[in-house]
């Protein structure tokens, strides 16, 4: 099943429209400011010059010399992969995010969910998503790097809070590499993401993206932000204070962390399904998924409001519980 965060007409839908907050996502709601723009990103295609300067500030921020391609958004990165080799085995460490199998399986491959790291092994292609999404799970760069596999795909969306953890400096034709820019930098409408391998497999994810895969804005203010090394230093250290402050809310409401990475929580509720209607009904919306029953994913309040709206809606142990149908 295809079903992502972000889907607030659902939530709409049935407890109606008005001011919600949306923490369905692991998208920062604090999201760097987007600069002014010179007039030519509106008007002209992107240019060679623009794309490089660009690619220049991604290299420095992700710490890699490794070729590599901005697309727009890790998602582009995900549909194509599957069609730079002749589908056979692929396997994939779960759970995970939903569009790494999906989108295997419309190319063409047969797709294995796996839920340890050894059993990736023997496939001509592994996907790991390294930090995991929805549990925050991180595997060794050595136990990655070792793995028997044709070709290694490692999703890193979340890794920007955890740089020690990334393998994007070791990418290669075998290994490849996807960061996401939306998700941390809170930009995710901007369709900006970034994949890192081979020279050879770069070239040729060039020719499958085309000529202007990413728009003229998403190259000036991927460009900007990148090279923010304070705004990122800054966001780190209130993103930690923020995980842990949500963390002592969960656990006000009798709720079991799970795991997390610093954009999202993970939490173990009696029951998922009305314990995500409890929110909603303050118009507080979060992620379920169809293969629990009892997990349920928070990303972080944006700003003072909104924290005040999730404590009073989780308010004391046992609140939650208080407002189930």
């Amino acid at each position: 099943m295809r079903d992502h965060g972000g889907n607030l007409d659902e939530a709409q839908a049935r407890w109606g429209q008005g001011d919600w907050v949306d923490l369905s996502t692991g998208i920062n709601r604090q999201p760097y400011p987007v600069p002014r723009l010179s007039p030519g990103a509106w008007t002209s295609l992107p240019t060679a010059s623009a794309t490089a300067a660009l690619m220049e500030a991604a290299a420095t921020a992700f710490g890699t010399a490794a070729p590599g391609l901005a697309m727009a958004g890790a998602q582009a990165a995900i549909q194509m992969i599957p069609l730079l080799d002749r589908p056979g085995l692929a396997r994939v460490l779960a759970p995970t995010y939903n569009e790494h199998a999906a989108c295997l399986r419309q190319a063409g491959w047969h797709v294995e969910e796996v839920a340890r790291l050894e059993e990736l092994s023997g496939a001509d292609l592994a996907v790991v998503v390294n930090p995991n999404n929805p549990d925050g799970r991180t595997c060794r760069k050595e136990s990655l790097l070792s793995l028997s596999v044709g070709r290694l795909v490692v999703d890193e969306s979340f890794a920007d809070s955890v740089p020690a953890e990334s393998l994007v400096a070791k990418a290669s034709d075998r290994l490849l590499v996807m960061r996401s820019f939306g998700k941390f930098w809170g930009l995710a409408g901007l369709r900006l993401g970034f994949v890192y391998g081979g020279a050879d497999v770069i070239r040729r994810m060039s020719a499958l993206a085309g000529p202007w895969p990413v728009s003229g804005p998403a190259l000036e203010i991927g460009r900007m932000a990148l090279a923010d090394r304070d705004w990122r230093d800054k966001t780190v250290r209130r993103l930690s204070g923020e995980a842990e402050r949500l963390d002592r809310l969960a656990a006000s409401a009798g709720w079991i962390q799970a795991g997390g990475t610093l954009l999202f929580r993970l939490y173990n509720t009696p029951n998922a399904q009305q314990a995500q209607g409890a929110l909603a009904c303050h118009h507080i919306w979060t992620r379920r998924f169809p293969y629990s029953g009892t997990w349920l994913r928070l990303g972080l309040p944006g700003n003072e409001g909104e924290w005040q709206r999730v404590t009073a809606a989780l308010g004391t142990p046992g609140a939650v519980d208080a407002h189930l149908p």
